[in-house]
């Protein structure tokens, strides 16, 4: 796999596994999170950099590094993402502004840095794909302002999607057990790694952009 490939929140879970799923298929992955020693585990191959997307100088000297080491950025996955709070049990009534303050700007504001510093450096044909999950869209009790933050998240790929000439979309893996859904059942990160790759390669530009790819999309196609 010839390309160059960004990923936001590569420390751990999903992020993670993502950022490894590219370097195995031999992309060369640029990846980033708050917390530099939390990096150091990942393999050698991928080249990393601390990172706060909340930061957008920190951002625009990410994509300065992706664009030095390998050229043109063909895929940058906005993943980066906090959870202040335990998972389905933290109503917007009894929400922190400080909490509401951090997930509007991690989950949202993050994502638009990251996409924004990015423009610069894309590839004509490059893809963007943003991290997000069904609560952005379906309301449930207990998500308070992250879910708020996701749909926010959401809204900033699908107007990015609206004013580049490349795909910006959503994709969506489900429930995955990481440290973000404290404990709450899911798929292992490992077994969605493989939907941001067909999401960045194989899907249909058209699908992508202003979309939402998840794992029935990504099922239907590749069964």
């Amino acid at each position: 796999m010839d390309r160059t490939v960004v990923v936001t929140g590569a420390s751990r879970g999903i992020g993670r596994a993502i950022a490894e799923s590219f370097a195995e298929a031999g992309a060369l992955v640029v990846a980033c999170a708050r917390d530099a020693d939390a990096l150091a585990d990942l393999p050698e191959e991928i080249v990393t950099q601390r990172a706060d997307v909340r930061d957008e100088f920190d951002m625009e000297r990410l994509m300065e590094t992706a664009a030095r080491e390998g050229g043109a950025i063909d895929v940058l996955v906005a993943n980066a993402g906090v959870y202040h709070g335990e998972a389905g049990h933290t109503p917007i009534t009894a929400e922190s502004y400080a909490a509401w303050d951090d997930h509007v700007r991690t989950n949202g504001r993050g994502v638009f840095a990251a996409i924004k510093e990015a423009v610069p450096h894309l590839a004509a044909d490059a893809r963007v794909l943003v991290s997000s999950g069904r609560i952005a869209r379906e309301a449930r009790p207990g998500f308070g302002s992250y879910a708020v933050s996701k749909a926010l998240a959401e809204a900033t790929a699908r107007q990015f999607a609206a004013d580049l000439d490349i795909p910006v979309g959503v994709v969506d893996p489900g429930m995955v057990t990481t440290e973000l859904t404290d404990g709450m059942e899911g798929r292992a990160p490992e077994e969605v790694a493989g939907l941001f790759r067909w999401a960045a390669t194989e899907a249909p530009a058209e699908e992508l952009d202003g979309g939402v790819l998840d794992l029935g999309a990504w099922k239907r196609a590749t069964r």
